[in-house]
């Protein structure tokens, strides 16, 4: 897909994933929205990119459609990566063997599943009355979930649902959205290079990237904006989860 003088947004994109991402696609052309939240560096990218910031909470519909309106008058869309979530550890019971608060549970459940899904149905509505490529294209959606959606650990019931649910909904979305010419597919990261896990001690980071199988090492972000770039590139994926993550399989804690 030629993305020059196409529109792209994408979440979470002031930092980690999503800034990775936001670079690849204004490299190839694309003019780039960031959503992401008033505080973040999300007005610096946008400068940096020569692309636009719409400060927004991705739960919020008319803040995502304001967002999208904004993406538009750039160009046509034709790429959403969603990469905005939040991965707070919380068990199910505390060391007093009392259940944790549900408002913890609903909250992750809130801005990684219901957020991701306000996205794609607020920039699909959009997509699909976007006049179609020579080869039928309107655009492809990206969305991410995590290795925990599969091998979740102790302490991630919450984060591993919401990012299971992500990997859930990737094939009846593009299933639903086929008959526009949208794509829809998932990626699941392993463990990577985000500012969360920056922020540990060296030692522990170096602990983390020696559970890779190979490349014994943290994932880069830039790994990861490398493959959005593929998915964009390769028409004939759709519907699909892909994991980006070494090969590991995550212990139970």
């Amino acid at each position: 897909m030629d993305l020059t003088d196409a529109s792209a947004l994408v979440t979470g994109g002031a930092s980690g994933l999503g800034l990775a991402t936001a670079r690849r696609l204004s490299a190839a052309g694309a003019a780039v929205t960031i959503v992401d939240l008033p505080g973040s560096a999300g007005a610096d990218v946008a400068a940096e990119l020569g692309g636009t910031f719409a400060p927004a909470d991705v739960t919020d519909p008319e803040q995502v459609a304001a967002a999208v309106d904004m993406a538009i008058a750039a160009g046509p869309l034709r790429v959403v990566v969603n990469c905005a979530g939040i991965a707070p550890p919380a068990k199910v019971l505390d060391r007093e063997r009392e259940p944790t608060p549900l408002a913890g549970f609903e909250k992750i459940i809130r801005v990684n599943l219901i957020g991701t899904y306000n996205v794609v149905a607020q920039a699909s509505a959009v997509m699909a009355r976007t006049d179609a490529t020579a080869d039928g294209d309107r655009g492809v959606i990206v969305n991410t979930a995590s290795v925990a959606a599969f091998d979740g650990q102790i302490g991630q019931p919450a984060y591993a649902a919401s990012k299971g649910g992500v990997h859930a909904m990737t094939l009846p979305i593009a299933r639903e959205l086929a008959r526009y010419g949208i794509r829809v597919l998932t990626i699941a990261p392993g463990i990577m290079e985000t500012p969360m896990l920056m922020g540990l001690p060296q030692a522990a980071q170096d602990s983390l990237g020696q559970q890779v199988p190979y490349p014994q090492r943290l994932g880069k972000p830039d790994e990861y904006a490398r493959l959005v770039m593929a998915i964009v590139d390769n028409g004939y994926l759709n519907g699909e989860t892909i994991r980006l993550d070494g090969a590991i399989r995550m212990a139970p804690k």
